[in-house]
């Protein structure tokens, strides 16, 4: 027995030395780098079976490809009241401006009360500095909105700013609140020698359009008359980089009538702002709108 059991032992032992001797041949035929790798002749084996794979599942069947998507329009996109409105709206047809206003307020597909929108394409272009617009201007109507304004100024005038009408009127204390970012206001009017101290938030205040700039009105010593204006009905408009003005002239329940009057104060506005410079048509295209509504073309009669 117990020179079976020594047997089986020395064989035990003959097997791992053969096996050991195997490997270590094995690494021996391969190479540190190159095509005679190890990690080489893994990877060309993986690849090779990858590719069996591949070939296999071809064999079983092509892989099953449903039908071509159909693209729908823009207008077959919209909501079922925006297509019914639109109907109403003649294609590449020019309305006189009356009309045009007319035709936003019937179409207006939203239960809330909207903006009418009015977009014009100028001829302008705003790289050039005596060609980028940029004025305000005071609606007869006002924009119907309530409009939050803020003061940041000495004591004694932030006093006759809360009387004017202001909701924000405070010192160094708001600078605290724009450390916490707390905007809660729609305009910011700022007396010249408090800029300075705004100048760290400029990029807080900038992208939202709250910081305070004196061709908008907002960085003056009158601080009473600023906030009147800011609650009545003043706004501010620009050209964008593709040289066209979208403003809002007032709600849809102002009526016809006080729309139309806000659109002649915008439009006195704007072509007071016409560049010496500009050669050719100043007002090229312009169209209405309200809030999700439809575009309506209007006859150019602006220049």
């Amino acid at each position: 027995m117990a020179e079976d059991k020594s047997a089986k032992e020395d064989i035990k032992t003959e097997d791992v030395a053969v096996t050991e001797e195997a490997t270590v041949a094995e690494q021996e035929n391969f190479a540190k780098a190159g095509k005679r790798s190890k990690k080489h002749v893994e990877e060309v084996k993986a690849e090779a079976e990858r590719q069996e794979r591949k070939a296999s599942a071809a064999q079983e069947g092509e892989k099953k490809v449903g039908p071509k998507p159909v693209t729908r329009s823009r207008l077959e996109r919209r909501s079922k009241g925006y297509r019914k409105v639109s109907e109403k709206v003649e294609k590449n047809k020019a309305y006189s401006l009356e009309d045009a206003v007319k035709l936003a307020i019937e179409t207006s597909p939203v239960k809330f009360d909207a903006t009418l929108e009015m977009h014009f394409r100028l001829g302008v272009d705003p790289r050039q500095a005596d060609q980028n617009i940029r004025a305000t201007v005071t609606l007869p109507a006002g924009t119907g909105k309530n409009v939050r304004v803020a003061v940041f100024a000495p004591l004694d005038a932030c006093k006759l700013a809360k009387a004017a009408g202001a909701d924000i009127a405070e010192d160094e204390e708001f600078l605290a609140k724009l450390d916490k970012e707390q905007l809660d206001f729609d305009v910011l009017i700022s007396m010249p020698q408090y800029m300075p101290k705004l100048g760290k938030y400029a990029r807080l205040l900038g992208p939202k359009g709250l910081m305070p700039n004196p061709k908008a009105g907002t960085v003056t010593t009158d601080i009473e008359k600023a906030v009147k204006e800011a609650k009545a009905g003043k706004i501010e408009y620009r050209v964008d980089k593709q040289a066209i003005v979208h403003v809002g002239l007032g709600k849809l329940s102002f009526g016809a009538d006080k729309l139309m009057e806000n659109i002649q104060a915008f439009t006195d506005s704007l072509k007071a702002q016409k560049p010496a410079s500009i050669k050719g048509q100043y007002v090229k295209s312009v169209y209405i709108s309200t809030t999700m509504g439809p575009s309506i073309l209007v006859e150019n009669n602006f220049n």
